[in-house]
């Protein structure tokens, strides 16, 4: 028996008064008293506790306003779209909604609904160490990431994002991504947004040969416009974060709809995709700015760099001069030693090796020698006569 009963009954049926029973049970004559006349009101089930909450919530979001965050939260998942609690305020704020709610109370309410979790267990935001370019075009980062179309077919996105307003400057799909095609791909978006001062991506051969000890196409287009290219170090994906982020968007998209069964057909779906991504979805990084918003509030960045004259088949290479101030390089299978200076010692460098014309710069654009390599000797002293050096 519960001590709302028992109380009851000592008063009702025993004839004991208030104040004995309040005594005796360490509990408010008031309290006893009110027992008692939801008794003699109701019965026993009247003594059932009852809920604190008021009847009517006057600041509570309205019900018409937590049914369309409902149905654009379902839209936005339909398609393939952000559906988190900022995107769903952007929505409601273009369609006439007043007052709009805010991002706290429509979380709440996706929350109430049980179409949300919270997720403790996450890092917080606040810890994280981000890095982003101050201008547009001060940056583009650039991957590759990997689909299948209708019938299992593998095939390769290749994607550019300015690092600041997270513009995407180019997206393409193809069989197999291969150097030319970033290169074609790369001078057709810098036509359309501006060529970026710098460029970052990760070390796959289709962007650098820096590995092999050598370049590719697309190094030599950077080098011959003055834009710094910068590489992640190796198994270290984070570094072109922004890029990765957007292949999983890209993605999560794609998957939502209709498998393409054509390479002409998935590239009208990326397409849809990036005008949507661009021009319409608000950016959470951005302020909740669109894209093109943050890309066209700013003056541009430009390439700045030292532009270097890359002859037609020429190749560079990329090196370090050693403690004796020498460099090697391989010509015709064999390997030469080309002197440049102590004072040079340690120093990263260019080669540009057109044939027997080498040319040796800092990364900065400075020549400090020039000569033409005579394959009789391994060693290319300063004082031959076939050499020059310039500082």
């Amino acid at each position: 028996m519960d001590l709302a009963r028992y109380v009851v009954e000592a008063v009702v049926l025993e004839g004991r008064s208030y104040r004995e029973v309040a005594r005796a049970h360490g509990v408010p004559k008031s309290w006893v008293g009110k027992m008692v006349a939801r008794y003699r009101e109701g019965g026993y089930e009247a003594l059932t506790p009852r809920s604190r909450a008021p009847s009517t919530v006057p600041g509570r979001t309205p019900a018409d306003v937590e049914d369309a965050i409902v149905r654009i939260r379902g839209e936005l998942i339909s398609a393939g779209f952000d559906a988190g609690a900022q995107t769903i305020h952007f929505h409601l704020s273009t369609k006439g909604i007043t007052p709009v709610p805010s991002v706290s109370t429509i979380w709440r309410v996706l929350r109430r609904r049980g179409l949300v979790s919270p997720q403790p267990h996450k890092r917080p935001r606040s810890s994280w160490v981000r890095f982003e370019a101050a201008l547009p075009n001060e940056r583009w980062q650039s991957d590759v990431t990997h689909f299948r179309l209708a019938d299992g077919t593998p095939v390769e996105i290749l994607n550019f994002l300015d690092d600041h307003s997270r513009v995407v400057t180019a997206s393409r799909v193809m069989r197999i991504v291969s150097s030319p095609d970033v290169l074609r791909v790369f001078q057709d978006a810098g036509s359309r947004w501006g060529f970026p001062a710098s460029v970052l991506t990760d070390n796959g051969c289709i962007y650098t040969a820096w590995h092999r000890g050598g370049t590719n196409v697309v190094e030599s287009e950077l080098l011959a416009r003055g834009i710094t290219y910068h590489h992640s170090r190796p198994y270290h994906p984070q570094t072109c974060g922004k890029v990765e982020r957007f292949h999983q968007t890209l993605k999560t998209y794609l998957v939502k709809q209709e498998p393409a069964d054509t390479l002409e057909g998935l590239q009208e779906q990326i397409d849809a995709f990036v005008t949507y991504y661009n021009e319409s979805r608000p950016h959470r990084a951005r302020g909740r700015m669109t894209p093109l918003s943050a890309f066209e509030a700013r003056d541009k960045a430009r390439p700045a760099g030292p532009v270097f004259d890359i002859a037609q088949g020429a190749r560079v290479r990329r090196d370090r001069i050693d403690t004796a101030g020498v460099v090697t390089l391989r010509y015709r299978g064999r390997l030469y030693h080309i002197g440049v200076g102590r004072a040079y010692k340690h120093m990263p460098v260019l080669m540009l090796v057109d044939g027997v014309d080498v040319r040796i710069l800092t990364e900065e654009g400075e020549m400090l020698r020039h000569l033409t390599l005579d394959p009789t000797r391994n060693y290319q002293a300063i004082g031959n006569s076939n050499v020059s050096t310039m500082s």
